[in-house]
């Protein structure tokens, strides 16, 4: 390929995920789960079209930060506020059970329970610990496409997985340091220290940067620009010097920014840029990660537990810490099934353990394929949770029953 085939690549991509996105609504799906099974259709997968590069890799990576940074712009700090400490006990619960899940399912899949002094038994945990990251990304997508990202539902699942994403890069670097003497997991705890502190003085310093700005230059596209450096060099710093992912990063500036009169046309002028090519992508590198090679019997019932576990567990701790709060028992099933989700964070988690060897390189692809399929499931999922509020609007607004109900 040229060194412009770049440009034929992110040709298809934009018109295959439009494609496969319309298709997907016109059958009452969000759009994102057309985008994803446009990637696995113009991948290695199936037709082989496109690939992973380097370039798609990094589209995909500026579309999962910005699609974070407008979560960010678009989130009710009120409701944050509100949500704060049921966020928290969310996001502990929803990292508990998976552990624990993952690490019984590859107990069977080995057939024996290792001992503590076992290598096999660090990898048990470490397949725990691939489960624990919820990647909010598609969920935020789904959301906001249903109309429901600033609610109370929509609110706590975007605290609960901010939470969830520290929670498990804490426990993968006490896992590698087990692994590794050299890795000191002592660092990191005060890695996260030091970030919290790096964004309440940058905090400070943004806040009074942009309501200064805010009041010389509203809805000037001069503050979507410095607002999306902000966003960029915030992802930076928080990945570079902390250990905590970009993404994290960019949703903590985008909530520094969402109180300020040139919120909405900051926000709007991001979704554009977002929209239009990067979130596509982003959507699309999902597909294009999976490459389907031949699986003994034993992989693939591995990969079928792994799936139906990383689903289970992550609902039940969820639902059970939504409830403790006093969330009913819809707003409850649907918190879970935000948190059910998996993307990029897994598996850049699963890439750091097979570099120091705390799993075997054939159990990768049940990872990939468990992440490609939390991904599809979710927004379907989310919009099956929601049809019934939708159709009980519609009868009451119009006095009639909606036809999908009429026998």
């Amino acid at each position: 390929m040229t060194s412009y085939g770049f440009l034929l690549d992110l040709a298809i991509i934009l018109l295959a995920t439009k494609l496969f996105g319309l298709l997907t609504r016109r059958i009452s799906l969000p759009q994102v789960v057309g985008a994803i099974v446009a990637g696995l259709i113009i991948g290695p997968s199936c037709l082989n079209i496109v690939q992973d590069t380097d370039f798609i890799s990094t589209m995909a990576e500026l579309g999962v930060v910005m699609l974070m940074f407008s979560a960010g712009l678009e989130t009710d700090m009120q409701e944050l506020k509100k949500q704060g400490l049921a966020s928290t006990v969310i996001a502990c619960m929803g990292v508990l059970y998976p552990v624990i899940g993952g690490f019984f399912v590859h107990v069977l899949y080995l057939g024996h329970m290792p001992s503590l002094s076992d290598p096999e038994f660090l990898q048990c945990v470490f397949t725990g610990v691939i489960l624990a990251a919820t990647s909010v990304s598609i969920t935020v997508e789904t959301l906001r496409e249903l109309g429901k990202l600033k609610t109370k539902v929509g609110t706590a699942i975007m605290g609960a997985a901010v939470i969830d994403d520290v929670i498990g890069i804490v426990i993968l670097t006490l896992v590698m340091g087990m692994k590794d003497p050299a890795s000191n997991p002592l660092s990191v705890l005060l890695n996260i220290g030091a970030f919290l502190v790096f964004s309440l003085v940058a905090g400070l310093a943004i806040h009074y940067i942009f309501k200064y700005m805010d009041q010389r230059f509203p809805n000037k596209r001069r503050m979507t620009v410095m607002s999306l450096a902000a966003c960029f060099a915030f992802a930076y710093c928080a990945e570079e010097f902390f250990g905590i992912a970009d993404i994290t990063g960019a949703y903590i500036c985008g909530i520094l920014l969402c109180n300020f009169k040139s919120t909405g046309s900051i926000a709007e002028r991001v979704d554009v840029s977002s929209f239009s090519i990067f979130s596509p992508v982003f959507f699309a590198s999902i597909g294009l990660k999976t490459v389907l090679s031949s699986f003994t019997a034993s992989i693939a019932i591995f990969t079928v537990a792994l799936i139906l576990i990383s689903m289970v567990t992550k609902q039940i701790g969820c639902y059970l810490a939504a409830r403790m709060f006093h969330f009913n028992h819809t707003d409850s099933v649907r918190i879970g099934i935000g948190m059910i989700s998996r993307g990029e964070v897994a598996l850049i988690v699963a890439q750091k353990g097979a570099a120091v060897g705390l799993m075997d390189s054939a159990l990768f692809a049940p990872v990939i394929l468990m992440v490609v399929a939390t991904s599809i499931v979710t927004p379907i999922l989310l919009k099956l949770s929601y049809r019934k509020d939708d159709a009980s609007k519609l009868q009451n607004s119009d006095g009639v029953k909606p036809l999908s109900n009429i026998a």
